[in-house]
């Protein structure tokens, strides 16, 4: 397994081993004893999957504290440009982003820690997302940071005509209308 740090460096960018033959490929998707020693301490609670056609955009989405989450991510089948926004108002990359390509053939994972909002699009026919929380999903923390904001600058590959948006996403807030917190809120 092999993990760099991204442009924000509490974002991990995993390539795991992969054993492939003629009969088809075996991976270790998840190891709780390398994870803890290699990345960081996260005790994953529940396991999430999607599956969506192409322009298909999902978020960008956070849970507040108390009830923040990180995220573990991988796309079985397919390919998505995958976004992580920096909410946390003490850190040197508060408002940054980083965009990174997950597919189905690299079997790369993306490790998100709390504090950040997350999204992504479908660049394929259909694409498999499955992901890992730290936290359950509590509705009443549930929030949105809508996909296009100027303020985030963010290169979307495809063009607006090709978005699909669930109602929520539609509805979500703007950078300016939402609330930030400190990293320490976003660790406990």
């Amino acid at each position: 397994m092999n993990i760099e740090s991204l442009e924000i460096p509490d974002i991990k960018l995993i390539s795991p081993s992969v054993f492939s033959d003629d009969r088809g490929y075996f991976m270790e998707t998840f190891n709780q004893r390398l994870f803890n020693e290699k990345i960081k301490v996260t005790n994953f609670l529940q396991d999430n999957e999607s599956s969506s056609s192409f322009g298909v955009l999902r978020g960008l989405h956070f849970q507040e504290p108390p009830y923040a989450q990180a995220k573990l991510m991988r796309v079985i089948t397919g390919e998505v440009f995958d976004v992580a926004v920096d909410l946390r108002s003490d850190s040197v990359t508060f408002g940054k982003h980083v965009t990174v390509l997950l597919n189905g053939e690299n079997k790369e994972m993306l490790y998100i820690p709390r504090g950040f909002a997350h999204g992504f699009v479908v660049m394929s026919e259909k694409a498999v997302f499955s992901y890992k929380v730290d936290s359950y999903y509590y509705p009443q923390s549930e929030n949105s940071l809508i996909w296009d904001d100027r303020n985030l600058n963010i290169n979307w590959p495809l063009d607006k005509t090709e978005i699909q948006l669930s109602k929520k996403d539609i509805d979500a807030k703007s950078w300016k209308q939402i609330s930030f917190f400190e990293k320490k809120v976003w660790e406990n």
